[in-house]
């Protein structure tokens, strides 16, 4: 049996350690845009719906409670207009990376079958593959499957890491070739909130699924939207069959949301006022970031939505891992590009998420002469 370390791709960010290492040296310290971690205060009303729920000598149900799942269809309906779904159709789960990791597993993939997910992506898409020893192909393109048929394919839109939103008629499309051929579409929508130009959609829309949840899954964390990334609140909503078999998975294994964070998710789900508030702070800071790294000579490409300005100096320009050491003289820390694909060789990911005191820092930094 192969180890973990075998199994798996090293872990991207132990890489960075010597970078961060240089950025803290700087003398007004680190500026670390790294990871999207958030640094806000959990909102009040997340905090007062766990207070009045720390009593909780019982197991949870790992269906959750009626009115977290409830909340949710109330929320997609209400605020990214997805119709005719059901409570039966939800599924709280402890942050969405454990989800997007094992939903292989869950499913029973295994060697042979084969896994799609975008050319630019998360690293734990491809974990989820090694994991079950199943092939694993990075494409944008369907036609790259030529006659094989994968079992499960990921799309992300708004992506992580480049904030690139993919209009509705292309994820239409997307909707089509896979039910044309019984493949299992799940949609990772965690920065579906976090749009700064145009609109994004999530794949559950009427106009891109026929009102029909029928072979789609769609993820979604409130870790960026709600500043609960140390709650570990999020779900999986869509396919009532493919639901109702994760339940079983999940249930034989006691992956259970705790009580408390099912009572503050379903507050949070129905609250947009800190939202609202959540997103002009990162707008702020992503107006004064885009501009002190445009005028330090940088170019941003996509970004019209999530928490990070995918930056680069052009295909004939330095190499990710330049770039990053680059902005560590200056104290910065961000990742390399190649953390998410051989298309990010050129690119480094800059996060949004540092307190506006540090991101006054970088920019002073990066426009400084």
């Amino acid at each position: 049996m192969g180890t973990v370390s075998g199994r798996l791709p090293d872990f991207p960010w132990d890489k960075l350690t010597q970078y961060a290492e240089q950025a803290r040296a700087h003398p007004d310290g680190i500026v670390d845009l790294s990871i999207g971690t958030p640094v806000d205060p959990t909102p009040e009303v997340a905090r007062a719906a766990l207070s009045a729920a720390v009593d909780a000598p019982g197991y949870p149900l790992t269906v959750g409670t009626p009115e977290v799942r409830r909340a949710v269809v109330d929320w997609l309906a209400g605020t990214h207009g997805v119709t005719g779904l059901g409570p039966d159709q939800v599924l709280p789960l402890i942050g969405s990376k454990e989800f997007i990791a094992s939903l292989p597993t869950f499913l029973g993939l295994g060697p042979g079958d084969l896994i799609g997910y975008p050319a630019l992506a998360y690293p734990t898409y491809e974990v989820g593959a090694a994991l079950v020893g199943a092939k694993a192909v990075a494409t944008d393109a369907l036609t790259t499957f030529g006659p094989e048929t994968p079992k499960l394919l990921w799309v992300n839109s708004p992506s992580n890491p480049s904030g690139r939103v993919l209009p509705k008629e292309h994820l239409k499309k997307v909707v089509d070739w896979c039910r044309e051929r019984g493949v299992l579409l799940v949609s990772d929508e965690c920065y579906l909130d976090c749009v700064w130009e145009g609109e994004a959609h999530s794949v559950l829309h009427p106009d891109i699924c026929g009102g029909s949840a029928e072979g789609i899954l769609v993820v979604h964390s409130l870790s960026k939207r709600s500043n609960l990334a140390g709650y570990r609140c999020a779900f999986v909503a869509g396919d009532r069959d493919v639901i109702a078999e994760l339940l079983a998975v999940r249930k034989n294994l006691g992956l259970m949301m705790p009580a408390p964070q099912q009572h503050a998710m379903a507050a949070v789900l129905g609250d947009e006022a800190h939202v609202k508030e959540q997103h002009e702070r990162y707008r702020a800071r992503r107006t004064t970031l885009r501009a002190a790294l445009e005028s330090a000579g940088y170019t941003i490409e996509h970004s019209e939505a999530s928490l990070y300005l995918w930056t680069t100096r052009g295909p004939d320009g330095p190499g990710c891992w330049e770039l990053v050491a680059e902005l560590a003289e200056r104290g910065i820390l961000v990742a390399p590009g190649a953390f998410y694909g051989a298309a990010g060789s050129h690119h480094v990911r800059v996060a949004l998420t540092a307190t506006d005191e540090r991101v006054a820092a970088a920019a002073a930094r990066l426009t400084a002469r």
